[in-house]
């Protein structure tokens, strides 16, 4: 099997009924422009790489020694990548609070956080995300590029939901992942409308 082989994240059933985007809906022979496609990578990937390099910065207090989010010590990159249809396999539980990350590891590329209570079931039903990803795959793969789209766990989240939730949207801005839409007007992501969006 090719290195740059990556399944379909829908099942037939949700294919059928998902909101297809622009990869699906487009006039034939209007495909994103493979140097648009790239071009928008690296501007995402050079900011994470920033992100990656740069040292980790800790909160200072008055009354007591200095502390730091998780945030600033959480790697996507290094976690345990899992294909996007995990969900599929057979579990003896529905597992545990988790923070989650989709990653191209074919471009080191951070592409979107979320965060769950049971990470061996987030997946199972509609996404948008999903929807996301399907564009962004098919955008490779008219122009032949690599891709290797899969998600990764960190499994130590806080069992509260706004506490998952404020380290999520923490992990959100960090990154700067851009198939979250609090990050959507900064990279103008092309994959998560209807159509292309070229401005």
């Amino acid at each position: 099997m090719a290195a740059d082989y990556q399944p379909s994240l829908l099942s037939d059933a949700d294919l059928r009924a998902a909101d297809l985007s622009w990869a699906y809906n487009r006039p034939t022979g209007s495909a994103m422009p493979a140097a648009e496609l790239q071009g928008w990578k690296q501007r995402v990937a050079q900011f994470q790489a920033r992100v990656r390099s740069a040292p980790p910065v800790e909160q200072g207090s008055l009354f007591g020694p200095a502390t730091s989010s998780p945030a600033a010590t959480i790697d996507p990159f290094a976690l345990p990548p899992q294909n996007a249809e995990f969900w599929r396999g057979q579990f003896q539980e529905s597992g545990v609070p988790a923070l989650y990350f989709v990653v191209d590891h074919g471009a080191e590329l951070l592409l979107y956080v979320g965060e769950t209570v049971k990470s061996n079931q987030r997946w199972q039903g509609v996404h948008d995300c999903k929807r996301y990803i399907l564009s962004y795959i098919e955008a490779h793969r008219a122009h032949a590029l690599t891709v290797a789209v899969n998600i990764g766990f960190w499994p130590y989240a806080d069992c509260d939901r706004k506490a998952r939730q404020a380290l999520e949207q923490e992990l959100i801005q960090r990154w700067r992942s851009p198939f979250n839409k609090e990050n959507w007007p900064q990279w103008n992501t092309p994959f998560v409308g209807g159509k292309l969006d070229a401005s």
